[in-house]
């Protein structure tokens, strides 16, 4: 292994060690989506009580139950030694960064190329300014996995289709890199296909299962929650609620904390059809191009950097590990594109620092609507918004090849 490639190495494995030690350490409690609700899903599972998506509906799809379950063998060990709690903690980190360490191994590999470890860099960087959010959240299992479904897309479709859809059936996100994949790539048929035959392999082994009436559960509870304070689109109801004319409330159905002012159901109802229209339209984009003869290297990550974005940005959700999002079309345009990846890796960077000010070491006094943690928010989110746009000019400008015609 050269010495370029394991320095590397190290420095990404010394950061997961760093960022595993900041959820202990940092404010908010950024490990507690693991402790307070993976843990507890799990162990009912597993000693007889309910399971979620299965006899109950649940916010996830079904399959993101796995790595909880995984967690509690990984745990296991460690139970009698220091505790159920810190034991499951540990667990999920071992689990996320042995992950990650197969994704990097097939990024980098063990001589990597000077743009395969340009993309290492820009992902270890990442992670390091994401801070404990890129670790302690269900997300955390869907990067890697869609890092790898990237790399595959070339040379191994089939078996990209298989991973990026299984990685959607655990967070929805990965979906919007298929759609890219069907539109820009010319296997688009094989793609599509092997999409489809997972998802319905998977809804067989659901409905074995006993998932019948339960199946969408995660598209139906999403359905009634209102805007979260972090969206992008209640950046304006937080100044609101920062000189009083609006509040943050907490939802103990969703657990989360909501935008509470007049007109903010509209907007949130608004923005589900609005996210399915303005994806569309990119994709569609996207398909345009690549039936003119765009090349996969340069179409597939603008594509993808604004399918994601889209996602974002037209989200009532607005929670700070959506932006880990961001990593794998970055990544994937460095592989491809590495020429023109600076900006949006510049950005993404700079977003992930936002995000760790915003969460967790600003996060009470967001909560409080203060001028500072408001102000962070407020720069992160018209950032991602200049991102978006920039990957659609990007998206637009990608060259296509001239159509001959015969005399």
């Amino acid at each position: 292994m050269r010495l370029r490639t394991l320095l590397l190495w190290g420095t990404f494995l010394a950061v997961h060690v760093l960022v595993a030690w900041q959820g202990w350490v940092f404010p908010s409690q950024p490990m507690g989506d693991v402790v307070i609700v993976y843990q507890p899903w799990s162990q009912a599972a597993l000693s007889g009580g309910p399971v979620v998506g299965i006899t109950e509906s649940w916010v996830y799809p079904q399959p993101a139950l796995l790595p909880m379950l995984l967690t509690q063998v990984l745990a296991w060990p460690l139970t009698g030694v220091v505790g159920a709690v810190d034991a499951y903690l540990i667990g999920w980190a071992v689990l996320v960064t042995a992950l990650d360490a197969v994704a990097f191994g097939l990024l980098v590999g063990r001589t990597g190329s000077a743009r395969r470890r340009s993309a290492g860099w820009f992902w270890t960087g990442a992670l390091a300014l994401f801070g404990p959010i890129a670790m302690y959240r269900i997300d955390a299992v869907t990067v890697p996995l869609a890092v790898v479904g990237g790399l595959w897309l070339v040379r191994r479709p089939g078996a990209a289709a298989i991973v990026l859809t299984f990685a959607a059936w655990i967070k929805i996100w990965p979906g919007a890199l298929v759609f890219a994949a069907v539109a820009a790539s010319k296997n688009r048929m094989r793609i599509l296909l092997t999409a489809a035959a997972t998802t319905a392999a998977i809804i067989v082994v659901l409905f074995l299962l006993g998932a019948d009436q339960h199946l969408f559960g995660f598209l139906t509870e999403q359905t009634g929650r209102g805007l979260q304070i972090e969206a992008v689109a209640a950046t304006p109801f937080m100044w609101m609620a920062h000189f009083g004319a609006a509040s943050v409330d907490y939802s103990f159905d969703i657990l989360t904390f909501q935008i509470g002012a007049p007109g903010v159901e509209f907007i949130a109802w608004m923005l589900t059809p609005l996210m399915v229209l303005a994806l569309a339209v990119v994709i569609g984009i996207g398909a345009v191009k690549a039936m003119r003869g765009a090349s996969f290297p340069r179409l597939f990550p603008p594509l993808a950097l604004a399918a994601v974005l889209v996602l974002i940005v037209t989200n009532k959700v607005g929670s700070p590990q959506f932006q880990t999002w961001l990593i794998v079309p970055v990544i994937m345009w460095i592989i491809f594109d590495r020429t023109r990846s600076g900006v949006p890796a510049g950005i993404v960077l700079g977003l992930a620092t936002l995000t760790c000010l915003v969460y967790p070491l600003t996060y009470d006094g967001l909560l409080r609507t203060q001028l500072l943690p408001v102000l962070l928010l407020t720069v992160r989110n018209v950032l991602v918004v200049v991102l978006l746009v920039l990957a659609v000019r990007a998206l637009v400008r990608v060259p296509v090849r001239p159509i001959s015609h015969r005399s």
